[in-house]
């Protein structure tokens, strides 16, 4: 298990939400990468929130839908 998040350059706290290693997790990296280029959004996968301050505080959601649309809205 990792966690993908979504932080936008700039401003502090970010969206998280825990995915399996593997294709659909590169795929979902890949596509929000791209679709929020223009917007400096960053997309991380980590192991452990606790380890990775600079992206605190976490917004965890429960699934994959829930994310796309919070980091679509960023």
């Amino acid at each position: 298990m990792c966690y993908l998040i979504a932080n936008k350059f700039g401003t502090q706290g970010s969206y998280a939400v825990k995915m399996e290693h593997g294709l659909k997790l590169e795929a979902l990296s890949d596509y929000l990468s791209a679709a929020k280029e223009k917007e400096k959004v960053q997309l991380v996968t980590i192991s452990d929130m606790e380890s990775y301050g600079e992206y605190a505080p976490y917004k965890e959601v429960p699934n994959e839908l829930e994310f796309i649309q919070s980091v679509l809205a960023m």
